[in-house]
């Protein structure tokens, strides 16, 4: 809920304290309650059907896990991986010739043809729509001359990330020795690569057409679930089913991930509902402004206002927010100057700082000249 807007007057002292709770605004000297929301729900974690699993907010905060540094198999979520790769080691519109032998593999396909030649963006399309194991294959070789090569290029990769429990021995995902993750470190990759222009515009198309063949996206969540902008799908007999996915509501944005899950569609549509029912970025500076008293201005206060200030936190928190302003401030001020601090506080916490500015300019005021007679 938008807050009412609150100006408090620092004449009599220089730190002013606020409360923010559930997102009301009050002034503890003044008793001024300023603004109501209602009352979160139940925060009761919904259980799932995954043997593993992590919801994570997308700046690194996790609300749930379940065996989440588990390492598994990963079937064809291994994709994520393997798209961001290509797509920092190739050019979107580079053509790549098609080999019989990528047309071999097992599995999942995209139904290449041999010696047709593919963009990489096509082939992305029919990686991440299709799963295409010879799309991954094809990519595979035009970003490093050899599955074995590639695959090198995937665990460097996993290091850059920090990715502590990943190992990749081949780009489609189907079952090897040496290949897994787990929910944790697959939630981080996906992540990053939501921060890919290319990557996220793809992962969340719902079908796209490559050379009069149409592709429909695995990712039922798309459609079935709120908020959906990108996922990828997996599954092997030994792996089970395999699911990673973004989902972004009035601008918080979480990440699913659920290993060997039979009912992993549900799983994630109930985590996501849980999760953003009771969590949210907010802009807590909104609403709030200040007074600082003038001494020789051409007006008595000037108004300052905070820089603007987004905090993921539980819906229920409980804030303190401390202001450390001047008791006064001399003539002339201008618009934009710093006037002080304010932080954030949550069970005796500091959980975030923000400057103080003037928002607008005071002259100094004219002195009138007398004459003796």
């Amino acid at each position: 809920m938008r807050a009412e807007r609150s100006i408090i007057s620092t004449a009599q002292k220089n730190r002013v304290v606020l409360i923010i709770k559930k997102w009301i605004f009050a002034n503890l000297a003044l008793f001024l309650l300023l603004g109501l929301c209602p009352a979160a729900q139940s925060a009761e974690e919904p259980s799932v059907s995954a043997h593993s699993a992590i919801l994570m907010h997308s700046g690194g905060e996790v609300v749930y896990e379940k065996a989440a540094d588990e390492r598994a198999l990963i079937a064809s979520t291994t994709k994520i991986m393997t798209a961001i790769v290509a797509i920092e080691n190739l050019d979107p519109e580079q053509t790549v010739e098609i080999r019989p032998e990528f047309c071999a593999v097992e599995g999942s396909s995209m139904y290449l043809v041999p010696g047709e030649r593919y963009t990489v963006r096509e082939l992305l399309t029919g990686l991440l729509l299709a799963s295409g194991n010879d799309a991954a294959l094809a990519l595979a070789y035009a970003a490093a001359g050899s599955e074995e090569a590639f695959a090198a290029l995937m665990n460097r990769k996993v290091e850059e990330l920090g990715l502590e429990n990943s190992r990749f021995a081949n780009p489609h995902g189907l079952n090897a020795e040496g290949h897994y993750s787990t929910a944790r470190d697959l939630a981080r990759l996906m992540d990053h690569c939501m921060q890919n222009e290319l990557f996220a515009s793809l992962a969340g198309l719902r079908s796209s057409t490559v050379k009069e063949q149409t592709y429909v996206n695995h990712n039922k969540l798309l459609d079935s679930c709120p908020g959906c902008i990108g996922g990828k799908t997996g599954y092997t007999e030994r792996a089970g089913r395999c699911l990673v996915s973004c989902c972004e509501r009035e601008g918080t944005r979480f990440i699913c991930v659920t290993l060997s899950a039979p009912d992993d569609w549900n799983d994630h549509q109930k985590l996501y509902d849980w999760a953003f029912a009771h969590y949210a970025d907010r802009l807590v500076t909104e609403g709030i402004a200040f007074e600082v008293p003038v001494v020789s201005g051409e007006t008595e206060k000037v108004r300052v206002e905070p820089e603007e200030l987004r905090l993921f936190l539980p819906r229920s928190a409980q804030l303190r927010l401390e202001a450390e302003l001047p008791f006064f401030v001399f003539a002339p001020v201008r618009a934009g100057d710093p006037a002080g601090t304010a932080s954030l506080w949550l069970d005796g916490e500091k959980v975030g700082e923000t400057r103080l500015f003037y928002t607008e300019d005071v002259a100094q005021k004219m002195r009138t000249r007398t004459t003796g007679s």
